[in-house]
């Protein structure tokens, strides 16, 4: 009983300690006055966050294009609308749309069984009145007849030579015309759209087909009034695909002197000598009309960003213990590729950060890459 009553005093001795260190350790743990805890906790706060490795440009001026862009119509300085000279039915199509042809190659039979019918009877009628006039010539160079009937058969001869002049007149036109029912193709190019068909009656006024020739083409721009005093001869025009990329550059070639009085517009003409294999007759395309250029900067646009209409962008200046970001407003203009043309709020000089820029805030600590 001696030695139990002996180990249970000593344990109690040594467990008295206890809430004594767990409460040192806890108070070390979390900081509290004093030590070095809060010692090392104050250092750390003197060290700040790390600087964010970052990218930047340097801005310098460059030439700024002043342009405008328009819808241009792309037509063709040969191209031809081919229409009958005669009336009849459609009895043969020779070419299909796109066709490429040489001048004279026939494109349109029209039925021709009625002209050639009255070329027919005006030869017969010809042949019939020669008969006549070679009759009457023999029997009054034979002498044979009386002098009233010599005279009667004068007269006779006469008017049977002038109605063969007239007859002989009527068949030269009729054959002409007979040849008028193939139409053929006035010059080389490219077939259009074809609307008849086999069966159709076509008249005169009717529209058969198309021929462009796309070897010479030009851009039909409208431009407003207010651009009207710097439109002229030799300003250059881009032609723009889809997506905006410059397929081909031209000049202006004709300003006309007058306004067009249904658009209010002033035509402009481009002859296109650089043209985009995928440019056709009659097409709109986007022309982008290069007024002038002047001296200017621009940004990337993955430098800029917006908050409430407004835009930002960071420039790298120098810090106390190396460059930090400033956030400064920026007026931005019309769009270059991938960038903005500067308005104001930049200049020469600056270095404008364009990495990482939805990360940063004003005054942090940058490294420049």
């Amino acid at each position: 009983p001696e030695t139990f009553q002996y180990m249970v005093d000593h344990i109690r001795s040594r467990c008295a300690w206890l809430p004594i260190a767990v409460a040192l350790a806890a108070a070390a743990a979390c900081g509290g006055s004093g030590g070095a805890a809060p010692q090392g906790q104050a250092g750390g706060r003197q060290g700040g966050a790390p600087a964010a490795g970052v990218k930047a440009v340097t801005l310098e001026q460059r030439p700024i294009a002043e342009t405008s862009e328009f819808i241009a119509t792309v037509r063709s300085l040969h191209s031809t609308t081919i229409q009958p000279q005669v009336e009849g039915v459609v009895s043969r199509i020779f070419v299909k749309s796109g066709d490429l042809v040489r001048a004279g190659t026939p494109l349109v039979q029209i039925d021709p069984e009625k002209q050639a019918a009255n070329v027919r009877s005006i030869e017969s009628n010809r042949a019939a009145r020669r008969g006549q006039v070679q009759r009457l010539k023999a029997l009054l160079d034979a002498g044979a007849i009386s002098r009233n009937e010599y005279d009667e058969a004068q007269h006779q001869l006469e008017t049977a030579q002038a109605s063969l002049a007239s007859l002989n007149a009527q068949v030269r036109e009729g054959q002409v015309e007979l040849r008028y029912y193939r139409v053929t193709a006035p010059q080389a190019g490219v077939v259009g759209d074809i609307p008849v068909r086999q069966g159709d009656r076509v008249t005169t006024s009717t529209v058969i087909t198309t021929i462009d020739d796309t070897r010479g083409l030009e851009a039909y721009i409208q431009m407003p009034l207010e651009r009207a005093p710097q439109a002229k001869v030799g300003l250059p025009v881009q032609i723009l695909d889809e997506q905006g990329k410059v397929v081909a550059t031209n000049q202006i070639t004709f300003v006309a002197p007058r306004v067009d009085p249904a658009t209010q517009t002033v035509l402009a003409k481009a002859m296109l000598r650089e043209t985009p294999p995928s440019v056709k007759v009659q097409q709109f395309v986007r022309a982008r009309v290069v007024w002038r250029s002047v001296p200017g900067l621009t940004i990337p646009i993955v430098a800029v960003t917006r908050v409430s209409g407004q835009y930002f962008c960071f420039v790298a200046e120098p810090g106390g213990q190396g460059p930090v970001a400033r956030q400064r407003p920026v007026q931005v203009g019309a769009v270059l590729g991938n960038d903005y043309v500067v308005q104001g709020g930049l200049k020469p000089g600056d270095r404008v950060i364009v990495s990482g820029v939805q990360k940063l805030a004003d005054g942090a600590p940058v490294r420049l890459e």
